[in-house]
């Protein structure tokens, strides 16, 4: 179900203008009215503002998987299901997540992919997640690894960009992580795509002045943020910080919603992996969050990342559709 964008609708039939309404009360009390004045022509509708494209991120279409607890991350739905049906709503981007893509390409090549996404109009590919990449050790190996599976993956499937970040608030010094982060950068750039770190309170670098400082100091064309507006509230960005980014390094979005303070009890990881909600749907101030994000003057796709238990036994199709109409309303007054 596609989702309607915007339709200023005038129907000058039910627009009675004063004179008119003045010439008919003068003839039925005899008395001549006044000569009319020139029409007052009518103001023209503001045009309508430009729909941003979004893509249906991995976790909000998965189903019914276990992030970040040792379970199964690959989705039960079927990759050609899950492209047609983000199409016939009106995503034109879709994330894949790397365990899913291994799982994925057990049935399809990364050639019957790449068909699969165009034939739907799939424009922007998202590929997740990059870990461990600033570390050394068997960790760092490992992580290599996954680099080449990623970077194989994304130069086939034209992917926009590649995720990375930590989960696990390792320790690193900031000299080796600009070190780190530009050598992926170099490895995406051969491959025609862009590494984004995303900054959360559960990585290496907690917070966007931080993160900031590594992007520069890597100073790469195709490295910068992914702003995820849940992490963005939960490590209590100013908006005026979130506005400040430049826009070289504003190369990702993600929206969702939530609670402002985590339940008391509960882990931050639990709520993030578990109680995410749609846009406009929990407490976040999503207009001054997109206020924010637009003042850096970001012009690329949005993507909707929202991890919930609710969203678990949800059939596709009602996934896709309350995605797309949830983020498409953030548009509508942004």
């Amino acid at each position: 179900m596609a989702i309607d964008r915007r339709k200023f609708i005038r129907d000058s039939s039910l627009v009675l203008s004063a004179g008119a309404l003045g010439a008919g009360l003068g003839a039925c009390s005899g008395e001549t009215p006044p000569p009319a004045g020139p029409a007052a022509s009518a103001p023209p509708p503001a045009p309508a503002k430009k729909m941003p494209d979004l893509l249906a991120s991995y976790w909000t279409i998965a189903g019914d998987v276990s992030p970040a607890t040792g379970g199964r991350e690959w989705s039960l739905f079927d990759f050609r299901d899950r492209v047609e049906a983000i199409s016939r709503v009106g995503f034109r981007g879709m994330g894949i997540w790397h365990t899913d893509l291994y799982h994925t390409l057990e049935t399809y090549t990364l050639q019957d992919m790449k068909k699969i996404l165009d034939d739907n109009g799939i424009v922007h590919v998202e590929i997740e997640f990059l870990l461990d990449w600033f570390l050394d050790g068997e960790r760092k190996k490992a992580s290599d690894e996954n680099r080449v599976r990623l970077l194989n993956a994304a130069e086939a499937l034209g992917a926009r960009h590649i995720k990375g970040g930590d989960f696990f608030n390792e320790k690193a010094e900031m000299d080796h992580l600009v070190e780190a982060f530009a050598d992926v950068c170099r490895d995406c750039a051969n491959a025609g795509t862009r590494f984004l770190f995303e900054v959360m309170p559960f990585s290496m670098l907690d917070n966007v002045r931080d993160g900031l400082t590594m992007l520069e100091g890597a100073d790469a064309d195709n490295g910068g943020f992914i702003i995820d507006t849940w992490h963005i509230v939960k490590m209590r960005t100013p908006m005026e910080e979130l506005a400040s980014i430049p826009k070289r390094f504003m190369l990702g979005v993600e929206l969702n919603d939530g609670w402002i303070n985590t339940p008391e009890g509960m882990a931050m990881t639990t709520e993030t992996t578990q109680h995410r909600m749609f846009p406009g749907e929990g407490e976040f101030d999503m207009p001054a969050l997109m206020s924010a994000i637009q003042a850096t003057g970001y012009d690329g796709p949005y993507g909707v990342e929202v991890i919930s238990e609710k969203n678990l036994k949800r059939p596709l199709d009602e996934l896709v559709e309350i995605a797309y109409r949830t983020t498409a309303a953030q548009f509508e007054h942004a």
